[in-house]
Formats: C-alpha cells, structure tokens, sequence
C-alpha cells in the first residue's frame, strides 16, 4: 500500500482561525504511523488572547506558549515535516483555515497543499450516529486518547484515513478520495498585489 499523507491538528486560542496555539502532526507511510510530533505556538499578536472556552477544551493557557515559538518561527519546521504530502485533518476546513489565517496575520506565504478531511471520509465509511473525532477514531479500532492534545488528534486522525483506506480498498489519498466521493482541494494561493 502506497498511502502516505501526513495527518495535522491546530489548536486555539480563540474564536479567531490565526490563533494557532499548539499543532500536532502524524506522518503516514505505507499504510502506517511512521512518526509523530508537536508543539506548542505563541499565536500571532492580535490574535493571543485566550478564551476560557478554549482553555477548557484543550486545556493550553497563555503562560504555557510565553516562551513558544511564534507562528513564523515554526511554519519552516512545519513545512519540513509535513514535505509535499497531502495534509488530512477532520474537519479540514478548520485546520486549513487556521494555517491560511494564521499565515495572513503574520505575512507569512501559506503552503499550498493539498488536503483531504477525515470527517469527510468517516462520513462514508462509517454507519455512525455521530462523527465526532473519538467516536470515528472508536470505529477505526483507535481508542482511548486524550481528546484536544493536538498530536493525539492527528494521530486519531491517520488511523481513521487508514482503516478508511483498507475497508475501501484504496492504495493512496487520492485514490481513497475518487472512491468515496470527496475532494482532494487545494489551499488556494493568494494573487499578488497589484503594482
């Protein structure tokens, strides 16, 4: 099997998508985790202030990202993990607008990946009464992980595309894709400034 992808989690601080405050990253290869690894972010000014309800979800608060590296500082440690897989996330218009936003609000060139959203292809893969991330995870035989630590769900993340794959029978992302109906995109590049 040739599916390789890197699975990827943004946590936040806020309400607001550049609020990056913790990323989690898990690559796949061959059908399997082959790496796993995470940080936390100091979210880019403007956008660190911490909600109590965000604090209450994954339980970051500012004292624990003071001496984090920033937004920029750790988007090429990123990018080199991540290489040119396509990204998956569940629930990918989230994670996808956190790296775009998070990318604008501090002048930084967002990568142009492609991605894939789990929710997406739990949604035709599994008979669920919910696809909440644990309960497709539960599904894909992955349980029992600390729901909101941004690896953890990365992790949760790579197994369901896995398990996904095997039940479809399909030998890469794309091909997973095709076979259930769902779209591979591409985040958009922004045009430049006119002169």
């Amino acid at each position: 099997m040739a599916l390789d992808f890197t699975a990827i989690d943004f946590e936040t601080a806020n309400s607001s998508s550049a609020s990056a405050c913790a990323v989690g990253l898990a690559r796949v290869r061959g059908g399997r985790v082959v790496e796993t690894t995470g940080w936390l972010i100091k979210p880019p000014p403007g956008h660190d202030a911490f909600f109590e309800l965000n604090i209450g979800i994954h339980g970051i608060r500012p004292a624990d990202v003071e001496n984090a590296p920033t937004w920029t500082s750790q988007l090429d440690d990123l990018c080199a993990f991540v290489g040119d897989d396509v990204l998956v996330a569940h629930n990918a218009g989230f994670d996808m607008g956190v790296l775009r936003r998070a990318c604008e609000a501090t002048d930084a060139a967002c990568p142009p990946y492609r991605y894939a959203c789990s929710l997406q292809i739990a949604r035709r893969t599994y008979d669920l009464a919910s696809y909440r991330l644990p309960l497709v995870a539960a599904a894909a035989g992955f349980l029992d992980f600390p729901h909101h630590d941004a690896t953890a769900d990365a992790l949760a993340c790579a197994h369901i595309v896995i398990d996904a794959a095997r039940r479809a029978g399909a030998d890469d992302i794309v091909e997973l894709a095709i076979l259930l109906g769902v779209r591979v995109p591409q985040i958009p590049v922004p045009a430049p400034a006119a002169v």
